[in-house]
């Protein structure tokens, strides 16, 4: 497996200060997408036990809220065994941390053996504590949603879907509230 980047403070790709692994290959090639270049699995360098463990202490200060896997896309099957021996290394290391992932398969498809190694999947899938879920779709482009681009991605708590076997969405608010920008407004 290949990776495009690392953002050792991320504060775009889920909640708090995060790391964030943008991996290499996907196949969904969404029209818009802001990570074109990642959509080649050459693209980038080897993702090694040197980077492994580079992510893994870039995510030890308190600050640091968890680890956030983007791409690319991270349960293209090429991706997917790398990604769960990582993520339970990376667990081991920082249990304390969440793990973010962002996904253009629907969780549905993830749950129902259609993804790749279906066991892989489902091993990658528990490890995760939250998924957005679905393509990037440009005409539901939204730039008020938070920790997504489109409205049709959702924000799913991965141990309640699992259990409930079906998606349950992150409780919390999902969207910023845009005020008319005049100073005036908020006095």
């Amino acid at each position: 497996m290949n990776y495009a980047t690392i953002k050792k403070n991320d504060i775009a790709n889920g909640p708090g200060v995060r790391v964030s692994l943008f991996v290499s290959g996907c196949r969904h090639r969404c029209p818009g997408c802001f990570n074109r270049e990642a959509w080649d699995f050459d693209y980038g360098a080897p993702f090694t036990t040197d980077v492994e463990n580079e992510i893994i202490a870039a995510a030890k200060p308190s600050h640091i809220t968890g680890l956030t896997l983007l791409g690319g896309e991270p349960f293209e099957p090429e991706n997917q065994k790398p990604l769960l021996d990582f993520v339970r290394k990376f667990r081991k290391a920082n249990p304390e941390k969440t793990v973010w992932c962002y996904t253009g398969f629907l969780f549905e498809d993830i749950l129902a053996g259609k993804v790749g190694d279906a066991d892989t999947s489902m091993a990658l899938l528990r490890e995760i504590d939250t998924l957005v879920d679905g393509r990037f779709v440009e005409k539901l482009k939204n730039l008020s949603l938070m920790f997504r681009g489109s409205s049709n991605q959702r924000i799913l708590d991965v141990r309640l879907s699992c259990a409930a076997g079906v998606p349950v969405i992150m409780a919390g608010t999902w969207e910023r509230k845009m005020g008319s920008g005049n100073i005036e407004d908020s006095i």
